[in-house]
C-alpha cells in the first residue's frame, strides 16, 4: 500500500516547487497504463496533471473510470489531466483550475491547447501552451499594449502553428507581416515580464485541493479523545 498520493506531473509546474506544496509520489507524465499501476498501490488519492500527447497513447476514460471504481479518487488539472475530468467528472473525477472550467464550458475545446513538447531529461517546456499565449495576450490587451484587433491576429498565428513550434519568438517573427514592429517589441517586453502560465496556476492549485482533502480524511480517520 502506497500511505502517499501518486501526483502525474511533467511540464507544468518544477517538481521542487511541487513537492514543496505537497508531499507526495511524483511519477512522470501519465501514459496509458500509469494509472491502473499506481491503482494496485492503493494511494489515498491520484492527481492527474501531465501527460504524454506525442508517440504513445493516453489514459483512456475506461481507465480512469476503472480507477474511480476501485474508490481511489482522481484529481485532474492544468493539461491531459482537465481533458480527462471534464469527460469523467459525471463519473466522479474531479476537476480543478480555471483550465479545467473553460473546457467545461466550451470556451475551449482542442486538446491543442494545453499541449507543447518538453525536454526528456528534466521535463522543462520548450514550447508554449496555447492556453497561456491566450491568457498572456488577453493581458496585453487589458493593458493596452495590444488592442483588440492585434490580440485575434496574435492568437490567430499561434494557433495555427503546430504545438510543438508555439514559442513567443515564431509568433512574434510571423507576425511582422500584419503587426507594427513597435507594437511586437512592446509585447515581447510584456510577455518576458509577467506570469500568463495557467497551467502552472492550476497545478498548483491541484496540489493545494489534494492537501486539502487528505487533511480532511486524515482528520476524520483520525481516533476521538477523551470519553
Amino acid at each position: 500500500m502506497n500511505r502517499r498520493p501518486v501526483i502525474f506531473l511533467g511540464p507544468s509546474l518544477p517538481l521542487a516547487e511541487a513537492r514543496a506544496i505537497l508531499d507526495a509520489d511524483y511519477r512522470p507524465p501519465v501514459k496509458r497504463g500509469d494509472l491502473l499501476e499506481a491503482a494496485r498501490e492503493r494511494p489515498p488519492l491520484i492527481g492527474v496533471i501531465d501527460g504524454v500527447f506525442l508517440h504513445t497513447l493516453t489514459p483512456s476514460p475506461h481507465e480512469v473510470l476503472r480507477v474511480l471504481r476501485e474508490g481511489i479518487p482522481i484529481l485532474g488539472a492544468s493539461s491531459l489531466g482537465a481533458l480527462r475530468a471534464v469527460e469523467l467528472a459525471p463519473f466522479g473525477m474531479v476537476g480543478v483550475g480555471r483550465i479545467y472550467r473553460m473546457f467545461l464550458r466550451r470556451d475551449l475545446v482542442a486538446d491543442d491547447e494545453v499541449a507543447l513538447v518538453f525536454s526528456g531529461e528534466d521535463l522543462r517546456p520548450l514550447s508554449e501552451a496555447m492556453v497561456n499565449i491566450r491568457f498572456a495576450l488577453s493581458e496585453a490587451r487589458r493593458a493596452g499594449v495590444i488592442d483588440a484587433q492585434e490580440r485575434r491576429e496574435l492568437v490567430r498565428i499561434g494557433k495555427a502553428l503546430y504545438f510543438p513550434d508555439r514559442t513567443w519568438g515564431r509568433i512574434l517573427r510571423e507576425a511582422r507581416d500584419s503587426l507594427p514592429a513597435a507594437t511586437l517589441e512592446r509585447l515581447a517586453a510584456f510577455v518576458k515580464g509577467g506570469d500568463f502560465d495557467l497551467k502552472a496556476r492550476d497545478a498548483r492549485l491541484l496540489l493545494a485541493e489534494a492537501k486539502r482533502r487528505l487533511a480532511r480524511e486524515g482528520t476524520s480517520r483520525a481516533p476521538s479523545e477523551g470519553g
